[in-house]
Parts: structure tokens; C-alpha cells; sequence
């Protein structure tokens, strides 16, 4: 197997160190800007990309990773940096997307929102060779990282891990390769299985069995429910939400209630809001302490939770939740007239059609939340394009360790 020698130029947008070879890039992942470094070919990647052997010059900004599994597992892609110039690289990351889109914005100060650590993950079982391994998928590999634990998830997650391997153990004979989505609530953790397919009276009563003996909160199989030991809650600001199956939620505690924080200081002077993709209300439940609010959503049973939470809360302003898909069917002129501001935090796919909407508009005032700096510039490109203002960018790190930066921003006119 042939080395080479590279010396890394800087960090590129997904964490790789980037050596330049005339026009062409040469990625290589746990690498720094002015490293030396020996790599090799990776034979199951692209041409443009190699993998680590040796750093001969280190950077001085590096430093040791705190997992054991760094570089192994795909899940992180940054652990060896200093903190400061991480943070530095990952602000930068949203300064440079909406450079090259054209927008000239001030970007504020990274926000970490890290907090506790991730209170939900998706764990993959599969076979190979007569071997069942449970874990994290291998980075840039089509394989998993068998792991026994790992340092970036909440405390609260606590025993995840067993129950993903005892349940991937218990469906060993089913013979197919599984998703286990595991988030922690207040009453324990929701499981739910992906890919099992149709399963046996039997082996659904085994997988009740085991969700009593880790005192699981509830476990589902594609969204069908196993076993309900307890409602599986979480507190939204004064609300309490029972979640739907397999629902999704902020990976963070602290991330959504920085994201809320920021949302809600950008909403003063409205009185009616609509908060589109509203998913079961994280940003709704907190606006309606304060202002009365209608909220949208694609998702019936994430729509259903966050009105269930209406009903039993005290203390809210009108909230009512309604599900459209908002792709499809955006909320046009002649009913966006009806509120003072707009809230809208799209899938990473962004809010294009919604956003045409808003631009053809007379509203004055849309907060826009986004998890993809890339398609948050197309979005705000059109809304500029409708005389909209952009204010200061909030860049906002909740997943820490990663390349994914999220972003709050304010649009006037």
C-alpha cells in the first residue's frame, strides 16, 4: 500500500483537512490546517480523499480526542481541535455559505447548545459473517462501530445502549438489518424498531418482556405500539408532550431552549404568530405564554400531541394546531395576512415554496430557524428578493464535535 505525503492547508466544510494539489482538493478527516501528515489511498471513497496513517507536524491547536471510538465511529467528526478555534471554524462555516449565496449579514457569536449532551440516537444492528453488531455506522465505511458507550449523549440516556444490543440480540433470528431510534423522556426511555418487518404473536411478546425488565417508558415497532409502561413526557416550557411514536425532537435539551430563546426575543411587538413546521410545538408552547399562536405541521400525530398539551396546560394564550403540508400547501397571502409575524423551521430541505409565499406577502416580520446554513440562504435570498431585510445571523451549535451548524435570523420590512 502506497504513503504519500500531504501538508494540510486548512479545515474544509465537513471537518476534513484540505492539502491542495494545483486545482484539486485532497480531503483528509482528523487532519488540521499546517499539519504534515502521511495518508494513504481510501480504496472505498473517492479519488480526491485518503486516509490518516501518521501526523508527522501536529498542529499546535491540537489536541487528544476524549472518546475512545474517535476516528473509528462516523459519529463525530471533530474532537482533536482546540475549543476556540473550532468555534472560530464552525462560525466561519455559516459566514462563508452566505458569502458564497450572495448575502451580506452580520453573523453573531457561536451559541453553544450543547448542554448535557444528545438526548436521542439511532442505533444500527447488523450481521456480517455470523457476527451481530450494534452501534454507530463507521466513518465513511458501509460497516458498524460496535461501541459500549459513548461520552456526547445526556446522562439521561443511561442504559440506551444495553437495551439497542438486548433488543438487537432478541431479533438476532429475524435476520434483518435494524434502525433502534432511543430518546430519553421523563418517564424513561421510547424505543422504537425500524426494519424488522412483520413480527410474530411470540417474538412481540418476547420484546414486551424485555421492555418491562429495562423498564422502558413505551416501545414501538414502526410507529405500533409494543408496550406502554408510562406516557413518554417532556416538559416544553409550562406544557408537558407526550410524543408521538418515533417522533422527532431537538437533540438537545439545551438546544431547544436556546432555539425558543432566540425565537421568542425575535417575536417582541407581535401579538398573532404563526409557527410553520411547528412539529408537536417546542417553539408554539413557549410563544403561547405570550402571544396567541397558530401552528402547522405535515406530521397528523406530532399536530395531535401538541394540541393534547393545549388542553391540559394552563396559562396559554389561544394555540391551535392544524396539520398541512406546508410543501405542498403553504400558507399564502390572503391568510398570512391574518398574523403580526411568521416563525418557520423547515426540515434540512428548507421552506422554498412556503418562502415565495411569504416574500409575495405584506407581512413585515418572519423569524427564520434552520438546521442547513445552505438551504437557509436560498430561503433568505427569496425573501430579500421580496424587500424583506436580513438582521444578524445567530449561528448555534448543538451538535457539537459535528459540521452541522444551525442558525436563527430575523427578516424585516
Amino acid at each position: 500500500m502506497s504513503m504519500e505525503r500531504l501538508t494540510i492547508d486548512h479545515v474544509g466544510q465537513q471537518g476534513d483537512g484540505i492539502a491542495l494539489d494545483g486545482a484539486r482538493n485532497i480531503y483528509v478527516p482528523y487532519t488540521l490546517g499546517g499539519e504534515t501528515v502521511e495518508v494513504t489511498a481510501a480504496s472505498e471513497r473517492s479519488a480526491d480523499r485518503r486516509d490518516l496513517v501518521e501526523v508527522i507536524t501536529p498542529s499546535p491547536e491540537r489536541i487528544a480526542p476524549f472518546c475512545e471510538y474517535f476516528s473509528v465511529c462516523g459519529g463525530c467528526a471533530i474532537q482533536h481541535w482546540q475549543t476556540d478555534a473550532y468555534r472560530n471554524w464552525k462560525r466561519q462555516l455559516v459566514v462563508d455559505t452566505l458569502k458564497q449565496a450572495g448575502i451580506a449579514s452580520e453573523v453573531g457569536t457561536l451559541v453553544d447548545a450543547h448542554g448535557t449532551g444528545r438526548r436521542r440516537a439511532t442505533f444500527h444492528a447488523r450481521q456480517g459473517s455470523g457476527a451481530l453488531r450494534v452501534g454507530f455506522a463507521a466513518a465513511g465505511r458501509h460497516e458498524i462501530v460496535p461501541i459500549t458507550h459513548c461520552p456526547i449523549l445526556d446522562p439521561a440516556m443511561d442504559g440506551a445502549i444495553g437495551v439497542a444490543n438486548a433488543l438487537a440480540e432478541l431479533l438476532k433470528p429475524v435476520g434483518k438489518p435494524l434502525d433502534i431510534q432511543i430518546s430519553a423522556t421523563e418517564n424513561g426511555l421510547d424505543v422504537d424498531i425500524r426494519g424488522s418487518g412483520p413480527l410474530d404473536t411470540a417474538m412481540l411478546s418476547k420484546l414486551s418482556g424485555l421492555a418491562k425488565q429495562h423498564r422502558l417508558a413505551r416501545l414501538t415497532r414502526h410507529g405500533e405500539l409494543v408496550l406502554l409502561q408510562a406516557p413518554p413526557t417532556i416538559r416544553v416550557g409550562r406544557a408537558t408532550v407526550t410524543l408521538p411514536p418515533a417522533s422527532f425532537m431537538q437533540p438537545t435539551q439545551a438546544g431547544e431552549e436556546t432555539l425558543a430563546t432566540l425565537v421568542t426575543e425575535r417575536c417582541k411587538g407581535a401579538k398573532r404568530i404563526a409557527d410553520l413546521f411547528c412539529g408537536f410545538g417546542p417553539f408554539s408552547l413557549r410563544l403561547a405564554e405570550k402571544f396567541r399562536v397558530s401552528a402547522f405541521d405535515s406530521d397528523a400525530k406530532a399536530v395531535a400531541a401538541l394540541n393534547d398539551a393545549v388542553r391540559i396546560t394552563q396559562g396559554l394564550k389561544p394555540l391551535a394546531g392544524e396539520a398541512r403540508d406546508l410543501f405542498r400547501r403553504p400558507l399564502v397571502p390572503q391568510e398570512l395576512r391574518d398574523f403580526d409575524a411568521v416563525v418557520f423551521d423547515p426540515p434540512r430541505q428548507g421552506a422554498e415554496a412556503q418562502s415565495r409565499q411569504l416574500a409575495a406577502s405584506r407581512l413585515t416580520h418572519v423569524v427564520a430557524v434552520s438546521c442547513n446554513p445552505a438551504t437557509f440562504a436560498r430561503d433568505a435570498k427569496i425573501l430579500l428578493g421580496g424587500g424583506f431585510k436580513l438582521g444578524k445571523v445567530v449561528p448555534v451549535d448543538q451538535f457539537r464535535h459535528t459540521p452541522h451548524a444551525e442558525v436563527v435570523a430575523e427578516f424585516t420590512r
